[in-house]
């Protein structure tokens, strides 16, 4: 089924974007969701209408999150965890305790924007990546120390 998208859809592509999908995601996912509408003249009509004003509200939303991404890269997190002789963590830090670190700094940043690919189990500096739109990304510093 070919569709226009209406938001982002992450692996399958942009706003305004023609894809075709399967019939099954298409009518019990991406339009239910409010992602896409079929691409019919009628809808390929009403979308260029509507094309300048989400360009326009794309770009101040990019402008905003440039200005958040230089924010979030001057940040540095410190955890303090129990490890042993090997420096292992007994535990660990995951993306929820980097999340509560940023919230009481004032950030909001959601849990699954945070790119860990599996928590951080070792003593040191680590740099993580927090993805705030498509094309913009911030990354800060965490610093997991030995807890006394």
């Amino acid at each position: 089924m070919r569709l226009i998208l209406k938001k982002e859809v992450e692996n399958l592509g942009r706003f305004g974007d023609q894809v075709k999908v399967a019939d099954g995601y298409a009518r019990n996912y991406l339009i239910p969701k409010g992602f896409a509408v079929e691409a019919s003249a009628g809808n390929l009509k009403q979308f260029e209408a509507e094309r300048e004003a989400y360009l326009k509200k794309a770009a101040v939303t990019k402008a905003t999150a440039e200005k958040l991404k230089a924010s979030i890269d001057a940040v540095s997190l410190s955890f303090s965890r129990k490890s042993g002789e090997d420096e292992r963590l007994f535990g660990s830090v995951t993306a929820h305790d980097i999340e509560e670190a940023l919230k009481a700094k004032g950030f909001a940043v959601e849990k699954k924007d945070i790119r860990l690919d599996e928590p951080i189990k070792t003593l040191g500096l680590h740099t993580v990546a927090i993805k705030l739109l498509t094309d913009v990304s911030a990354s800060i510093q965490v610093t997991v120390s030995k807890e006394e």
